[in-house]
């Protein structure tokens, strides 16, 4: 039989802990299958808990071995315990204050769904965010729970590492203190058969920090960019943000098995390989800016999540959103802005708008949830950073570095809300943000419709803001929306450089006076809103935003718009390419005047994904068979049309022999394989054979490696395998570009007989994830078959992987998302795998959540 529905969490619902912690002491003695933990903690009653006063700690697939308060026994008459919570009633408690001792056994080596503590190919290691921590002792798991926490491992293993700073070691133990309250999420424990790649840096306090990072043997001479990124990553932090940072001794684990990208523990950074482990020779120029990044990332939540934490898993975009603007600030300045800020976009509407029109929109501060993993998402994350960026837009950049120290003042040390963060700004600015607060409290991304008229010298723009509806929410307010723009001459000129509008009306009017011509304007400037923009402007507008436009994505913006506008006629009616948006392109392409990745950038078609969602704004039923061809005939065309421009890039972008990860020579090779890739078709793939053969590092590997799956070489993959099977990262690459550069017809019979392949580890999710976003993301219309076998291909993944990683299977499941999109054969044939999906007994909260959102 199912299980009973699981009961969702409100929001409005929160109360304070009836009980907060002064120290947490914990031992563990480490066995694969029957690993003890000891737990001393100081419990104090909380003057703002509830008037029942209640003992209630967290806790699953635990095995309870013994429990006192204040060195008394407790018998089973003195609590009550569930599959997931141990109570004490009041009445059983000494008073205000107490000590709680628990011993506990866990099995790490059964823990497949690699949450709490797990064993991954002879290592233990630990994740509790965000409600991990319970399976690995009884506890208060929520984030308002805070305390400095003390650690002992008991194991022969020759690394044993835990959050903070060593305070001793010997023979068999390891103890760690960290004197920085926290809470649980942020416990870390790794041990193992590690070596180190250490470095130090001296802090603007002047401390000197121990840096480490941990890895498998064999594997040290893979960490300098990781180790490079992290020391620029403290120094960002210091200049930009005057934030040090606090302990003595900072480490990174990279480890095999890994649900997320990478975990903040404090003074404990735990991450997936693939975001650590680079070389030339086996990782792209895309795997160094993704280290770069998310190594960025996980430092800066020292204070942005770890200092000053959430106060419940609803605020998680309070860490979540800031953090990721501030590695998207520090990326700008590593590398090129309007670059970052194209594929940051990119990213946002490829992923986060997508959410926010289909049934799994919700808030960026969600209102309830039934389980916290299906919210760390596209909207937390992105839409979140979006929202930090609009905000320091609004109050102005000294404004904003105002709130910022005013908020590490005044909150350090504290769970926090959105109402705290947002008052620091109130407090600072005088300015009312309630209506701001929407962009929290909304789900759905704004439209603007853009209306324009000229007369008489005087040009007026007006801009209406409607949010469609989302689940649960029928009815939206005006949100707060900056729009920056500037005007553009006939001739190309800039006539009237950037300014904000701040629509905070349905409908907003500006007019500008004493123009002699009609203007062209350039429209949300640098993305400065999160919003979709309704306006039709002509082709030779267009044409010469993306000739003339001062603002980098604006630019990119206009070619964008040509090439889906292109795209969507081919599909409706069979339309040749405008010839002047070709010829566009070329100028463009060759213009040396324009960073090398921002041409790349340009001269990148619209995604199939990208095209389908544009056929529905269009009032057409997507078909993604003949939007795979279309957009396979475009490609072809530009290839041939721009063959001679596309030669000369190919040839003058070849960096040199010496590989650097660096955004000018990362840039060169973009461009250069950019070109590869629109002309390869044109000789039977003789020079990506070329190109592959004599590729000195995996970024050209991989662009000559696609280009010759595409057109069929027979022998590539196999020698591919040959070279890097006993590399599991880079066979990551060889699973997923299989199946996404598969014909369309093809793609589920390969990725089937991949599944079956020896090296194909299912339960790793790196290569789970390899092998099926292939077909789901890489390769829509093979996933979208008519025959309905992609639906059950994930359908039948998705049920065999929840009974071991709910959480894995939970996010893979959203490649259902946009079913309602299609047509009515493969609504149907999805509808069925969904109710088969929803039957299933012992079916996870995690993975039951996403498709009964889905079906709804």
């Amino acid at each position: 039989m199912k299980d009973a529905a699981p009961t969702a969490i409100h929001l409005a619902d929160y109360r304070p802990p009836n009980y907060l912690i002064d120290e947490v002491h914990l031992r563990f003695r480490l066995d694969p299958c029957a690993t003890r933990v000891i737990s001393r903690i100081r419990f104090r009653a909380n003057p703002d808990g509830l008037d029942d006063g209640n003992l209630i700690l967290d806790g699953e697939n635990l095995r309870l071995i013994e429990l006192r308060i204040d060195g008394i026994p407790l018998t089973a008459l003195d609590y009550l315990l569930t599959d997931t919570h141990l109570t004490v009633p009041a009445a059983r408690l000494p008073g205000d204050s107490f000590l709680w001792e628990a011993e506990v056994e866990i099995a790490p080596k059964d823990n497949t769904a690699l949450e709490g503590l797990y064993m991954s190919n002879g290592m233990y290691c630990s994740q509790c965010e965000a409600e991990g921590f319970r399976k690995i002792t009884f506890y208060p798991d929520r984030p308002d729970v805070m305390a400095p926490f003390t650690v002992r491992i008991d194991s022969e293993l020759p690394v044993l590492l835990s959050n903070g700073n060593q305070t001793a070691q010997g023979p068999g133990f390891a103890e760690w203190h960290d004197p920085w309250p926290k809470p649980a999420y942020l416990f870390a424990l790794v041990a193992g058969d590690l070596r180190p790649v250490s470095d130090s840096f001296t802090t603007m306090e002047g401390k000197e920090v121990a840096l480490n990072i941990w890895v498998r043997p064999g594997d040290e001479d893979r960490c300098g960019y990781a180790m490079d990124a992290l020391k620029r990553s403290m120094i960002w932090e210091e200049k930009v943000y005057r934030r040090a940072y606090d302990l003595d001794i900072f480490n990174i684990v990279a480890v095999d098995d890994f649900n997320m990208g990478a975990m903040e523990n404090k003074g404990l950074n735990i991450f997936n390989s693939k975001y650590v482990l680079a070389s030339p020779e086996t990782a792209t120029d895309r795997d160094f800016d993704f280290i770069e990044r998310i190594i960025a990332h996980e430092y800066f939540h020292n204070w942005t999540g770890n200092r000053i934490t959430c106060r419940d898993w609803f605020q998680l975009c309070l860490k979540e959103g800031l953090t990721v603007f501030r590695d998207q600030q520090f990326t700008e300045d590593m590398r090129s802005a309007p670059v970052k800020r194209i594929e940051d976009v990119l990213q946002l509407r490829t992923r986060q708008f997508r959410e926010d029109a289909g049934p799994l929109a919700h808030n960026v501060r969600p209102d309830s949830y039934i389980e916290i993993n299906n919210f760390y998402t596209a909207t937390v994350y992105e839409k979140g950073a979006e929202v930090i960026r609009m905000l320091r837009l609004l109050v102005g950049a000294e404004a904003y570095d105002q709130a910022l120290q005013l908020y590490f003042d005044r909150h350090d040390g504290q769970a926090c809300t959105i109402e705290d963060w947002l008052a620091v700004f109130e407090d600072v600015t005088a300015r009312d943000l309630s209506q701001f607060k929407r962009w929290y409290t909304q789900a759905g991304t704004p439209h603007v419709t853009v209306r324009e008229h000229f007369e008489d010298g005087t040009y007026r723009l007006t801009l209406r803001q409607t949010v469609p509806p989302t689940p649960d929410q029928p009815l939206k307010e005006p949100a707060v929306i900056p729009v920056a723009f500037g005007l553009l001459s006939p001739a190309g000129i800039e006539t009237h450089p950037t300014r904000i509008i701040e629509l905070v009306d349905p409908e907003t009017t500006i007019e500008i006076d004493g123009l002699a011509e009609k203007p062209v304007p350039s429209l949300l400037r640098g993305f400065s809103a999160p919003v979709i923009v309704d306006h039709a402007p002509s082709f030779g507008d267009r044409a010469l935003l993306l000739a003339h436009d001062t603002d980098p994505f604006n630019r990119w913006e206009a070619g964008r718009s040509l090439a889906r506008e292109t795209l969507l006629a081919m599909l409706a009616d069979g339309a040749a390419p405008a010839p002047a948006f070709l010829d566009g392109l070329a100028r463009l392409a060759a213009d040396e005047t324009l960073d090398a990745d921002f041409r790349a950038l340009t001269l990148a078609l619209p995604s199939e994904d990208d095209i389908a969602q544009g056929a529905v704004d269009a009032g057409l039923v997507p078909d993604p068979t003949a939007i795979h061809a279309t957009r396979k005939a475009l490609k072809e065309t530009i290839g041939r049309h721009l063959k001679p421009t596309l030669d000369a890039l190919y040839d003058a972008m070849d960096p040199g022999p010496v590989y650097s990860p660096d955004a000018a020579q990362a840039g060169k090779r973009a461009l250069r394989n950019a070109a590869l890739g629109l002309t390869a078709h044109l000789d039977a793939g003789a020079r990506a054979r070329a190109h592959y053969d004599a590729a000195g590092n995996m970024t050209d590997q991989l662009a000559g490696f696609g280009c010759l799956l595409d057109i069929g070489d027979p022998d590539i993959a196999a020698r591919f395998y040959d070279q890097w099977q006993d590399d599991r990262l880079v066979m990551d690459k060889w699973f997923l570009l299989q199946v996404a550069h598969a014909a369309p017809e093809k793609a589920v019979a390969l990725a089937e007989t991949l599944a079956g392949h020896p090296l194909f580890d299912w339960k790793n999710p790196n290569r789970f994830r390899s092998l099926v976003s292939g077909l789901t993301v890489g390769n829509p219309a093979g996933f979208h078959d008519p025959s309905g076998a992609g639906y059950a291909f994930l359908a039948d993944w998705l049920i065999r992987l929840d009974r071991l990683n709910p959480q894995t299977a939970a996010r893979m499941s959203t490649a259902f998302d946009t079913w309602k999109r299609y047509d009515a054969d493969r609504q149907a044939l999805i509808a069925a795998e969904l109710t088969r999906i929803a039957g299933t007994d012992g079916l996870s909260p995690d993975l039951g959540e996403m498709i009964d959102r889905m079906r709804a």
